[in-house]
């Protein structure tokens, strides 16, 4: 269990680390004025900036956030009111009797603190506007609860794929038990074990992943028998049946509890990164392409000019650099270890060969072009091979030049949650050593392809 521990407090210490990464950044150019030469950035910034502050704070908190969700009359708030020993939220017999999200706070025992989110049905009328509401609260999870109560219909498979998008843990909840016969229950479980993985390559669920419960059971008919030979009838409750999953929770939060608050911190931090990027790209991108043109130009005309092969090498790719870091100036993003890599690969490959085409060629070219400078003389003859073996390489090199500037622009936009702090490298890291036996080695297939 110490072992567990020590990881999963690396874990929350590489988040903090790269949140404050973030915000030192960012916080960095408002000081350097870079944001302020730019009056409208600061504004449409400014969301991203309080969530990257407000998800630093969450993690510093140390709660666990736990939502439910599930169709209207599948027992959400019931099975929430099991876990806490107390009817605080709203049942009944109509749907659509959570109609806000509501929030209680939940001491399962030791210092772990949780708050569970009561959600209402995902297939209540004026839908969409809750369905966003659930999308926001997805977001905000640290672990999520889907309960259903028998096979799941269509509605809920397409739900449960819309949450899955979430990137968040998930447990499904078979709640209602009491209703079927053991038969029954067993073989609507191995149907959940199957339809609750989502993704056709995933394997079957694990048994964290998915625990059956009676939270609020139906009354009974009970037949009594009195010693004078009386027989009569009543209506008795049974217990609910909550202790499965109120350890399969447990389990969870002792084994991984942090390291889901720092998974879920750093999704969000690279949410609010990501659109920070695109948002400044958005904003520039006409002085960006005014950029990319001005070095096409010049570098086209410089090897196009010049006479020797090894100065067109060198020269071009001399200019494609200092084209990124134009650009990279231009916008005020970080440039981490990622873009430096990928887009010196762009350099040498040109998007998939294109560059490196370019290259080659530009050797060629400028080798034949230097032998005729050397032997043109007044041969006019000469001078035309000359003029048309620089035309043609001053083509490819201003090709070239657009090709990384274009490149330059993606890898600046995405490689800015990238680099050794950023919120991708981190959360790399973490699904990278998460054990077989979490819940977490489930994100970890379902999002590798990702990382």
């Amino acid at each position: 269990m110490s072992v567990y521990r020590n990881l999963q407090e690396t874990h929350l210490n590489r988040a903090r680390a790269s949140l404050r990464q973030a915000l030192s950044w960012y916080g960095y150019l408002r000081k350097s004025g870079h944001l302020s030469s730019n009056p409208e950035l600061p504004g449409l910034l400014k969301p991203e900036l309080e969530a990257l502050n407000s998800t630093l704070n969450k993690l510093d908190s140390n709660v666990i956030r736990i939502a439910a969700f599930g169709l209207v009359s599948r027992g959400k708030s019931a099975v929430l009111n099991a876990l806490l020993g107390d009817k605080i939220l709203q049942t009944g017999p109509l749907n659509g009797v959570t109609q806000w999200p509501r929030s209680v706070r939940w001491q399962p025992g030791g210092k772990v603190q949780v708050e569970l989110i009561d959600t209402p049905g995902l297939d209540e009328i004026e839908g969409e506007s809750r369905a966003q509401m659930a999308r926001e609260v997805a977001r905000q999870a640290d672990l999520i609860l889907f309960v259903v109560s028998g096979d799941i219909t269509r509605t809920e498979y397409q739900a449960l794929l819309e949450l899955r998008q979430a990137q968040k843990p998930l447990i499904l909840v078979f709640n209602k038990i009491d209703l079927y016969p053991d038969i029954d229950r067993a073989a609507i479980y191995q149907n959940l074990q199957q339809l609750g993985a989502v993704h056709p390559q995933a394997k079957p669920l694990l048994p964290d992943e998915i625990v059956m419960v009676a939270a609020e059971p139906a009354a009974m008919e009970v037949r009594v028998e009195w010693p004078d030979g009386r027989v009569s009838y009543e209506w008795e409750t049974p217990p609910t049946q909550i202790d499965e999953l109120q350890q399969t929770i447990l389990n969870i939060l002792n084994r991984e509890g942090r390291s889901l608050l720092a998974l879920n911190a750093l999704i969000q931090a690279r949410e609010a990164e990501a659109a920070i990027a695109q948002k400044t790209i958005d904003l520039r991108e006409q002085e960006a392409e005014d950029i990319i043109w001005q070095f096409t130009k010049y570098k086209a005309l410089a090897v196009g000019l010049n006479p020797v092969a090894f100065l067109d090498i060198l020269g071009g790719t001399v200019a494609d650099l200092a084209l990124i870091r134009s650009l990279a100036r231009l916008y005020g993003l970080p440039m981490t270890s990622y873009e430096a890599s990928k887009i010196l690969k762009t350099i040498l490959l040109s998007s998939g060969g294109l560059l490196l085409g370019e290259l080659g060629s530009s050797f060629l070219l400028g080798l034949g072009k230097s032998t005729v400078a050397l032997v043109s003389g007044e041969n006019p003859t000469n001078i035309t091979a000359y003029a048309g073996s620089a035309i043609a390489q001053a083509g490819i090199a201003g090709y070239g030049a657009y090709s990384v500037g274009k490149a330059a622009q993606v890898y600046l936009e995405k490689g800015c949650t990238w680099g050794q702090l950023g919120a991708s490298t981190v959360i790399a890291e973490i699904l990278s050593q998460v054990d077989r036996n979490t819940i977490l080695y489930r994100l970890q297939q379902e999002l590798g392809i990702k990382y």
